[in-house]
């Protein structure tokens, strides 16, 4: 008679042969397991960074504060400036009163910098320690970053690494076209570093004539247009940077032409206010990347920290400029030491290897199991079917990377699956043996075993889990595929073997033990 636990298992069954199909297959429809570098080829980059640049973006960051700082303070001083050789910042106080003031803000509201006063005149920079922070930070931020941009474009796995003090792996599976590998260099490689800044009104006159030396010693930087080329003579220091973004989403201006459409948070929507309301009639820059997009008049004072980028974009261009937007700017640019194509020859004879050791792995337990175990083995093996069905649809269903350690954890699950029927099977044999009914055997028996099994399971799910959190590319892809395996496992060797005992045990004679559950000495 049916029971609830064969029905279980049954729609496991079918469901894990339903969705596993598209990936057996290969077909082109249906959701399938992706195959991961190793495996399908795919690129192969190593990245360096640029570290002086993140000290520089430091030390600007460091001057927008000082701005920031004093004008909520109402301190009225003059002549900011940023030496981005040196990285030293200068500015001179026009109040002897502040000095004091000045000092505790400087300490309290600024970490990592020194700094020395002289007649009114201050010069800061940060310490050595800040710097080698900057360093440090800048790796780590870079390695976050380009692993968020390369999930938001939706490529499945790729393998994001620190490697040694300041280098960075990047291995994205499946890309085999010139195109694709371009549009995911220059993705990756994007500073996405974005500016507010204001335009120079008293010498922008001078700007095709002014050196960029000359635009340096009043404060100032000479940036392109994006589209035409034309010069822009805008204030060195920034109002606010990209670090103040909240959002980013492409959009469409009344044109019907894509624009990215960005959000700041709390601190630069009161900035981003404040400044506007100051600067009516006068104009400001959206620099993206050192290159200027669009400098709007300033017409009122504009609320709520809302700001459109508009550059005639493709829509491929806008929603990759959307992507790196909000993954976040790189403290410093990234360049390329070292790229290569991985070809899927290697793949193909893994997978070759890979598929032939989990044939005959499971082909070995399978008749391990009917000779050892009788028809109770044979039940084990038709749950070991299930598991292993149950993993590829799961897989296929989240789209999943395979990869060699992940083969490698198919091929321990099969192991792992069987292992928790051995010690039922060895738990009701020891009951038989005793002299108990078949039926009283075979519920003590999934009650005797179900602790260890239990516990066995979620120890090593546990580790499982701290490896795919912790790990990162193949390993993850070993740790997802165990811990799939377990799952799957739990449900197939103790719910669907349990209603199959049941199921058959009408028909079980307790004169033909040997042939049901392989006893010595019993037919």
């Amino acid at each position: 008679m049916l029971n609830y636990r064969v029905v279980i298992f049954a729609f496991a069954l079918i469901f894990g042969v339903v969705f596993s199909i598209p990936s057996l297959m290969q077909s082109e429809s249906g959701k399938k397991i992706t195959l991961g570098l190793d495996l399908q080829g795919g690129l192969h980059m190593l990245l360096g960074v640029k570290n002086e640049v993140a000290i520089a973006s430091k030390s600007k960051s460091i001057a927008s504060s000082i701005k920031y700082i004093f004008d909520d303070e109402e301190i009225i001083f003059d002549a900011l400036k940023l030496d981005e050789d040196t990285g030293v910042v200068t500015f001179e106080i026009l109040d002897k009163d502040d000095i004091a003031k000045v000092n505790k803000l400087l300490k309290e509201e600024l970490e990592g910098v020194t700094f020395s006063e002289n007649s009114l005149k201050y010069s800061l920079q940060m310490t050595t320690e800040e710097i080698e922070r900057t360093k440090k930070d800048a790796i780590d931020q870079a390695v976050d970053t380009i692993r968020g941009r390369l999930n938001e474009f939706g490529l499945a796995e790729p393998t994001v690494a620190k490697q040694g003090e300041d280098k960075i792996l990047v291995e994205v599976p499946g890309i085999k076209t010139q195109e694709d590998e371009q549009r995911i260099r220059e993705l990756i490689a994007r500073a996405a570093h974005l500016q507010l800044m204001a335009v120079d009104e008293e010498r922008i006159a001078r700007v095709h004539s002014m050196s960029p030396a000359e635009a340096k010693s009043y404060g100032d930087v000479i940036l392109p247009d994006v589209n035409t080329g034309e010069k822009y003579l805008l204030k060195g220091i920034p109002v606010l940077d990209g670090s103040m973004l909240t959002d980013a989403k492409v959009g469409f201006d009344e044109n019907s032409q894509p624009v990215i459409n960005f959000a700041l948070n709390g601190q630069g929507a009161k900035i981003f206010g404040d400044f506007t309301a100051i600067s009516v009639g006068k104009r400001m820059a959206v620099v993206l990347d050192n290159q200027v997009y669009s400098a709007p008049n300033i017409r009122e004072r504009i609320g709520g920290g809302h700001v459109q980028i508009s550059g005639q974009f493709t829509m491929e261009e806008a929603h990759d400029l959307a992507i790196a937007l909000r993954s976040g700017s790189l403290l410093a640019p990234v360049y390329v030491m070292e790229k290569r194509s991985v070809g899927p020859s290697l793949g193909a004879d893994s997978i070759k290897a890979s598929s032939m050791a989990l044939v005959l792995g499971f082909i070995l337990v399978v008749i391990f199991m009917v000779i050892y175990y009788g028809m109770a083995g044979v039940v084990a093996n038709v749950a070991l079917i299930g598991n292993l069905f149950l993993i590829l649809a799961i897989m296929s269903l989240f789209g999943a990377t395979l990869t060699l350690p992940g083969m490698a954890g198919i091929v321990l699950t099969v192991g792992m699956a069987v292992d928790a029927n051995v010690i039922i099977n060895e738990r009701i044999r020891e009951l038989l043996n005793e002299g108990k009914s078949i039926a009283k055997s075979i519920e003590d028996g999934y009650k005797n075993a179900f602790t260890a099994i239990w516990d066995a399971n979620v120890t090593t799910l546990i580790a499982a889990t701290v490896l795919y959190a912790y790990g990162t590319g193949a390993i993850k892809g070993f740790a997802l595929t165990m811990s799939i395996g377990i799952m799957a496992s739990m449900l197939t060797a103790i719910v669907g073997t349990h209603g199959i005992y049941q199921w058959v045990l009408p028909k079980m004679d307790k004169n033909r033990l040997g042939y049901w559950f392989g006893i010595k000495g019993s037919k």
